[in-house]
């Protein structure tokens, strides 16, 4: 009764009292009932009238907490939302919150309680900086005149747009906002991005190099959120032009400035070079097999081949212009038309997309990571490979991607990887790789003890080098939650109906671990392992719940798919 019914009714019962002169109240004039009968029937309709009160109070308290409004209450099948509640209070004593935006420390935790999944482990760092990484990323979210916006530098900086929003972690922002249960900060910011000057893009949209299309499309795997994908499409579609129409070679690849993707001062390049890079290329290639796919959710044939053939032109220039066969590797494409001839993590990003043909050898290019003079470092992986007599040439403090390792990179490269293990048939890689990259990642974002979350740091130290700049703090530039959902853990989303689980987890590494309340195409998943039953009491196993209901078990972790 929460549409005022239910007051309407308690309405009407207090007429009929008045018409049968039992009202509880005392007028100048008036009398109380003084016969047996009357008072009898007063008291009685004074017990209904509590009774009726107490029924609509709970009927609507019922109302507001219905299934259907999936971000106003947990709905977790496993995991308790209280037993994490002390890492939001910790959080909130590391700092004196000198700036609050839309949902300040103090409502922190509500906020969270309505929108986050639920993870648990054994290892108390990765469990930890789980619940950081969407305490932090919850500090960005601004209210504007216009919707809410999604923020990469708290304090104010001079070469972003209105709002204080810069463009080029877009891509990672959707990609880790998805998995909230409350589509509408994602939604107004990816408005706000496309439609927030007078109705047109923002001028600054476009400073930076964009993998939007492939990432909103990717969002909608998960919340098959079909109409929001089909109204964004004819401003996908015009940005993908505008990107043809001022970075496309004759030869059909695209160049960019290093600092316009995001990394400045790099071993292949410079602020004024106009290279082609592995990302800009790597990234339209993702558009347009993204656009070809919305493209045949509108039903538009002609545009789905349009953009399949877009996709199917880059796929072939980046595997015959980018690849160099004596590195084996991905490399920039200089503006000279020379190979770099230098190993960059950017070489990775072709595979974040799964733009590399499988069964031609690429795969091989993943074996520096493994390698110390490769990509390989105490605190995770750089962005150079080390063997460069130029590695770390570049000195400190000005945002150079000459060596040091970034968590934009990083999240690119843990991306790239969980595709090899998922899509790909090779031996150059395995889980053990990934746990422990994603392992140094986790031990990475803490400074003087504490969770945190900087620019880049140095590879043998840890330290974040720019961590006692106040800018530096929260810089939300990277993703880290979607890789504990689609790799760690290994939810993969998909078109269909199917749920598919892959963890990339070693079998022996943990005894247990789950990740609840996750809201995927409208439905609570429930992934969890127990190695002995004894944890969580539903048998020894990898199992797989859909709304509470069990549907996938297997008794080792492996990948599983329901029906």
């Amino acid at each position: 009764m929460s549409d005022g019914s239910g007051a309407l009714f308690l309405g009407s019962i207090l007429q009929l009292q008045k018409k049968a002169g039992t009202d509880s109240t005392v007028r100048r004039g008036e009398t109380r009932p003084n016969n047996e009968f009357e008072n009898n029937n007063l008291n009685m309709l004074h017990y209904l009238k509590y009774k009726i009160i107490a029924f609509i109070i709970l009927i609507a308290t019922l109302s507001s907490c219905k299934s259907g409004s999936p971000h106003s209450k947990s709905t977790a099948a496993i995991l308790k939302q209280e037993n994490y509640k002390h890492y939001v209070d910790y959080f909130n004593t590391m700092e004196d919150e000198n700036l609050k935006f839309a949902i300040p420390n103090d409502s922190a935790w509500a906020w969270m309680e309505k929108n986050i999944p639920l993870f648990e482990c054994p290892q108390q760092n990765f469990e930890e900086i789980y619940y950081f990484r969407w305490w932090s990323a919850r500090k960005h979210i601004k209210k504007t005149p216009q919707g809410y916006a999604i923020t990469e530098f708290l304090v104010d900086r001079s070469y972003a747009d209105k709002y204080n929003m810069i463009s080029c972690a877009l891509g990672h922002h959707i990609n880790e906002f998805r998995w909230i249960h409350n589509p509408q900060y994602l939604e107004e910011d990816v408005h706000l991005w496309f439609r927030g000057n007078d109705g047109k893009p923002m001028k600054k949209l476009r400073t930076f190099s964009s993998w939007t299309a492939d990432a909103l499309y990717n969002r909608y795997l998960v919340n098959k959120g079909d109409k929001f994908l089909l109204d964004m499409y004819p401003d996908l579609v015009a940005e993908y032009a505008a990107w043809e129409g001022d970075r496309k070679r004759k030869d059909g690849l695209f160049w960019q400035f290093d600092v316009k993707d995001g990394m400045e001062e790099s071993l292949s390049g410079a602020r004024k070079f106009r290279n082609a890079r592995p990302t800009i290329n790597s990234y339209m290639f993702g558009n347009a097999t993204a656009l070809a796919k919305i493209a045949k959710l509108k039903g538009d044939e002609k545009q789905e081949s349009y953009f399949e053939a877009k996709a199917d032109t880059l796929q072939k220039l980046v595997e015959t212009k980018l690849w160099n066969p004596k590195s084996e590797f991905f490399e920039t494409f200089t503006e000279k038309d020379t190979l770099a001839q230098v190993r960059e993590a950017i070489g990775f990003i072709p595979w974040y997309f799964n733009l590399p043909q499988k069964d031609k050898g690429f795969e091989k290019a993943w074996e520096q990571i493994k390698d110390e003079k490769g990509f390989s470092a105490p605190f995770g992986l750089t962005t150079a490979e080390r063997r460069s007599s130029r590695f770390r040439t570049h000195g400190t403090g000005t945002c150079e991607w000459d060596g040091a390792i970034w968590p934009f990179a990083s999240s690119q490269t843990l991306t790239a990887l969980a595709n090899v293990l998922n899509n790909y048939d090779q031996n150059f890689v395995g889980k053990p790789d990934y746990f422990k990259q994603m392992n140094l990642y986790v031990e990475s974002q803490y400074f003087h003890g504490r969770p945190y979350l900087g620019e880049y740091l140095d590879e043998t130290t840890g330290y974040w080098l720019m961590g006692e700049r106040e800018r530096s703090r929260y810089y939300n530039h990277s993703t880290f939650n979607d890789l504990v959902i689609t790799g760690l853990v290994g939810l993969r989303p998909r078109a269909d109906e199917k749920i598919e689980v892959n963890p990339l987890i070693p079998q022996e590494k943990w005894d247990w671990f789950c990740l609840d309340n996750v809201l995927y195409h409208g439905n609570i998943i429930t992934i969890l392992w127990d190695k002995t039953g004894e944890k969580y009491h539903k048998g020894k196993g990898f199992r797989i719940f859909k709304n509470g209901k069990e549907i996938a078990v297997s008794e080792k972790l492996q990948r599983l798919v329901s029906e």
